[in-house]
C-alpha cells in the first residue's frame, strides 16, 4: 500500500457518541454518560448486565470513558464490566483515552484492568501506535510504562515508531515520542512494507532531529 493510500485510510478513526446519541440514551448508557453513579448502582442492582451494547456496540464503560466519567467507570468495572471490551470500530477504553490525550482517563483505565496490549481498531493496532501517530507524548510515556508492546506491526505495516514519523509533523511532540520509543527499546530496524527503514522515512520527510536520534541508536 502506498503512503498516500494509507494516510487516506487513517483519516477514519473512533467515533464518540454524538450529542443526539447521548440525548437518546436510556438505562446504563444514560447513567454512564451523565456520571450518575446512584442511577448506575440502582440499575445494576436489578441484575442488568453491565456490558449492554448501544447501536455502535459501545458498552456503558465505553461511553463513560468518552465522557470522562471516572466514578461511573469505577462503578461499572466493580459491577463486572469488561475493561477490555471492544466497540463497533474495535476500540477499547485505553485507546479511546490515548487518542483523546486524556491522561487521567488513560491512567484510570489501566488501573481498572484494561490492557495496553489489546489489538484495537480496524488497523489491528494498539493504543501505543495511536498515541504515537498523534504525537501524544505523555500518553506514550504512560503506555510504555504500562508494558505496551513496542514493536507491534499494524495491518498498514507500521510500528508505533514508524507512525511517529510518517504520520507526524516532525515537531517537538513527535520528536519526543520517537525519542521515548527509542529509549524504551523499540526497534529502529523494522521497515515498512516497501522495505523503507525508519531512518529512510525520516530522511524522506526532512525530519533532521528524528534522523539524529535514529542514527544515534544505530539505525541504518
Amino acid at each position: 500500500m502506498s503512503l498516500l493510500a494509507a494516510l487516506a485510510l487513517v483519516v477514519a478513526a473512533q467515533v464518540p457518541p454524538s450529542p443526539e446519541q447521548l440525548a437518546s440514551y436510556t438505562g446504563l448508557h444514560r447513567a454512564a454518560a451523565r456520571g450518575d453513579t446512584d442511577e448506575l448502582k440502582a440499575i445494576l442492582g436489578r441484575r442488568v448486565k453491565p456490558d449492554v451494547r448501544d447501536a455502535f456496540r459501545r458498552t456503558p464503560l465505553h461511553v463513560a470513558a468518552y465522557q470522562r466519567q471516572h466514578e461511573a467507570m469505577r462503578a461499572l468495572v466493580a459491577a463486572g464490566a469488561d475493561p477490555n471490551a471492544l466497540e463497533h470500530e474495535r476500540y477499547d477504553i485505553v485507546t479511546i483515552a490515548a487518542v483523546a490525550n486524556d491522561l487521567p482517563t488513560l491512567r484510570l483505565a489501566l488501573a481498572l484492568g484494561a490492557s495496553p496490549k489489546n489489538i484495537t481498531s480496524r488497523y489491528d493496532g494498539t493504543a501505543l501506535i495511536a498515541a504515537a501517530h498523534l504525537g501524544h507524548a505523555e500518553a506514550v510515556r504512560v503506555l510504555i510504562r504500562a508494558g505496551a508492546p513496542l514493536d507491534h506491526v499494524n495491518n498498514l505495516g507500521w510500528t508505533a515508531l514508524i507512525e511517529s514519523i510518517v504520520l507526524g509533523d516532525g515537531g517537538p511532540a513527535h520528536i519526543e515520542t520517537l525519542k521515548m520509543l527509542v529509549e524504551a527499546g523499540a526497534s529502529v530496524s523494522i521497515p515498512d512494507r516497501e522495505r523503507r527503514t525508519p531512518l529512510a522515512l525520516a530522511r524522506a520527510r526532512g525530519f533532521a532531529e528524528m534522523e539524529r536520534i535514529l542514527e544515534a541508536a544505530g539505525a541504518r
